[in-house]
């Protein structure tokens, strides 16, 4: 094709009798097909030369059109930190209901392609070492209520002085049911957070702490501490976590670093405890009702209302990954769990224990809710009298 796209140049703008007057006869010479020559003749006439042309159709239907990938790069800008490729497409949801994206033919594009989107346009940092979220065990309960999960964190103040702020999360929802600033991580920071959130949401079945002084009486010589009364005199039993039990703090943990993201981006630091308050109010408000949350694609409030069922005081919790029960120890200081015999020693004989049991993973737990011990059982060959590695 290259001799005739040649021939037929110097022919057309040249004026040289290059196919000596018979322009069918060259073309049969060199074998080449007279609509083949016919259309290289027509183009060369009327564009000067031979181009060749692309063979992409003029309509794909799964091309992201340019006003929906401006709309990709809106919500980026918008969402700030919260911005990646899920949080991006739930909102994009409402951006397609608002300017009817269905009467246009257009869709709201998948996660791989939002990311594509955003590389193309160079607006992120790839993380190759980055640990993906789908190796991730989560654990959590079933239903609201089954289970709260408070913690503190410390928060500076404009002025440089510090603040404490309590969080109370549902472990099932991820429903932050109370925040409460206080000075220090104190016993009655704790009530009065522990005390607002079964006010607003109900008394849960299970609340779980950490081993911090304001939770534990580990200071004191013997007695109840004053937290752990205010929970189990409204029925709700106590548990404080160990580094062997499946049910730990991460979710509120994890849920502190959020909130002090989007403290941060706020025009405005507070500069009391009243204004830290009023911005913790307003961040409940924010978190449960309007941002999505990764575990449900839904505000955490929506997920709680979604669910047909709640926990409460009167039954033990529904946990998707462990069992919860409770087992009164023998007057010789013993349990039995799934057929084997654990001796939890005389000092517990005839009280009431809460056992948390992980796939072949015991833990067991004191009525003040301390850890007691963990146990590991060989199902292949059970051991009765195994006794408890203590917490």
């Amino acid at each position: 094709m290259k001799l005739l796209d040649a021939t037929l140049i110097a022919s057309i703008h040249h004026d040289v009798d290059a196919f000596d007057g018979d322009f069918k006869r060259w073309c049969a010479l060199n074998n080449i097909p007279r609509s083949t020559a016919y259309r290289h003749k027509k183009r060369i006439t009327e564009e000067g030369a031979w181009q060749a042309r692309s063979h992409r159709p003029e309509h794909c239907p799964h091309h992201t059109p340019p006003e929906v990938e401006k709309a990709v790069l809106d919500q980026r800008r918008k969402l700030r930190r919260d911005n990646g490729a899920d949080n991006i497409a739930y909102h994009l949801d409402r951006v397609a209901t608002e300017q009817h994206w269905s009467e246009k033919g257009w869709r709201i594009p998948s996660r791989a392609t939002i990311n594509k989107i955003l590389s193309r346009n160079n607006v992120v940092e790839a993380q190759p070492q980055k640990r993906p979220k789908s190796s991730y065990r989560r654990f959590a309960y079933a239903r609201p209520r089954d289970c709260y999960q408070i913690d503190a964190t410390e928060v500076s103040l404009l002025g440089g002085e510090k603040a404490t702020v309590f969080e109370v999360l549902d472990d099932c929802t991820r429903v932050l049911v109370a925040t409460h600033v206080t000075d220090a991580e104190t016993s009655i920071g704790a009530i009065t957070a522990i005390r607002a959130a079964f006010t607003d949401y109900g008394v849960p079945a299970i609340v779980l702490s950490d081993n911090g002084p304001a939770f534990t009486s580990r200071f004191l010589k013997g007695g109840t501490s004053q937290f752990t009364r205010a929970c189990t005199g409204h029925r709700a039993r106590l548990i404080h976590s160990s580094p062997y039990h499946p049910q730990t703090c991460g979710k509120v943990e994890r849920h502190h670093r959020t909130f002090k993201e989007w403290l941060a981006d706020q025009p405005t630091a507070p500069r009391t405890r009243r204004q830290l308050q009023d911005l913790c109010d307003q961040y409940q408000q924010y978190y449960n009702t309007e941002r999505r949350h990764s575990a449900w694609n839904k505000p955490p409030l929506q997920a709680w209302k979604d669910k047909p069922l709640h926990g409460g005081p009167s039954e033990l919790p529904i946990q998707q990954d462990a069992t919860v029960r409770t087992l009164l120890a023998s007057s010789s200081g013993r349990i039995t769990i799934t057929g084997i015999t654990i001796t939890v020693g005389a000092l517990y004989a005839r009280q009431r224990l809460t056992i948390v049991t992980d796939g072949d993973h015991v833990t067991v737990y004191k009525p003040n809710g301390q850890p007691l011990g963990h146990l590991h059982i060989d199902t292949a060959t059970p051991k009765s009298g195994s006794r408890l590695i203590a917490a």
